[in-house]
């Protein structure tokens, strides 16, 4: 599942992928970027917790590659190379399965909306899989960054750094859903008391995420956020022209005053001003392989 990593004010230091293991350990799996101020704030974390009794060992794997094969016809690519049932893998499972003969841990999950998985591959064998993968159909190809940033946006998936950062909480991400009921009750996570604080304030206060379409010229990050009055109540994190749904999509933080969907807005685009709408995201549906109801 879809996790984070909060600071004792309730800064999000990263967000992270983290699977737990039938023999018994967790999986997690973190953005490189943000790899040494992780392993940081995990070692401190369980060097109080040692002191406290606990039994807990870490164990850092950075000899490994990490390929994203997304799109529809992932599982019928990606099945010629596995004799495990892929059908059974649904999103964010995981299972450690040969591929192609490569010892490989395969996660359903993946971070463009779209069906798709993850292959955490030991480095000296990262090269011959993806030639492996883009040898089975002249439809597997490679894409940049700019292609998943576009993706990712369109399915209202955060980019940390961009989205959010240590100085954004949770409740300002619309993230709360990260945070299970059964924690939320014991606060027993770093920055609990100022996240539920804003979680359960009334009427709600600071600044929120949410989704904006503008009209006729993309946002882009930075931009400022207006209200109807030309006052500056936000801005724009994150934005792109998507390429599904043939619309201006950009993410902003704004007063929370300002978050009912359908709300009017505006946003400045170097010196002219556009008309924005509040909307909810994702800005379009989801592919994420289920299990049937």
């Amino acid at each position: 599942t879809l996790s984070l990593m909060t600071n004792e004010e309730g800064g999000i230091i990263d967000d992270c992928i983290v699977h737990k293991s039938s023999a018994g350990f967790l999986n997690l799996v973190c953005n490189a970027g943000c790899a040494e101020k992780d392993f940081a704030h995990i070692s401190e974390r369980r060097e109080a917790a040692v002191r406290s009794g606990l039994d807990i060992t870490v164990e850092v794997k950075p000899q490994h590659s990490l390929i994203a094969v997304q799109g529809p016809k992932v599982a019928s690519f990606l099945q010629q190379g596995i004799k495990e049932d892929l059908s059974e893998l649904y999103f964010n499972h995981t299972a450690l399965v040969d591929v192609w003969g490569i010892p490989c841990r395969v996660t359903r999950c993946g971070y463009t909306g779209e069906d798709g998985v993850e292959i955490s591959v030991p480095d000296d064998a990262a090269v011959e899989l993806v030639e492996r993968l883009m040898s089975v159909s002249d439809e597997v190809k490679l894409a940049g960054l700019g292609a998943r940033d576009s993706l990712r946006l369109e399915a209202g998936l955060c980019l940390y750094g961009n989205d959010i950062n240590e100085s954004t909480t949770p409740v300002e991400g619309a993230l709360m859903w990260t945070i299970s009921k059964r924690r939320r009750a014991a606060r027993d996570f770093p920055g609990a008391e100022k996240i539920m604080g804003q979680f359960i304030a009334k009427p709600k206060t600071g600044k929120r995420r949410v989704g904006l379409v503008v009209e006729r010229a993309p946002a882009r990050p930075g931009y400022p956020v207006l209200n109807l009055e030309g006052e500056t109540i936000g801005e724009v994190t994150s934005g792109s022209p998507s390429p599904c749904s043939g619309l201006n999509i950009a993410m902003a933080y704004v007063d929370s005053k300002y978050i009912k969907n359908g709300t009017p807005l505006l946003v400045q685009v170097r010196k002219r001003v556009f008309p924005a709408t509040k909307v909810t995201m994702p800005f379009v549906p989801t592919q994420y392989y289920n299990p049937p109801n």
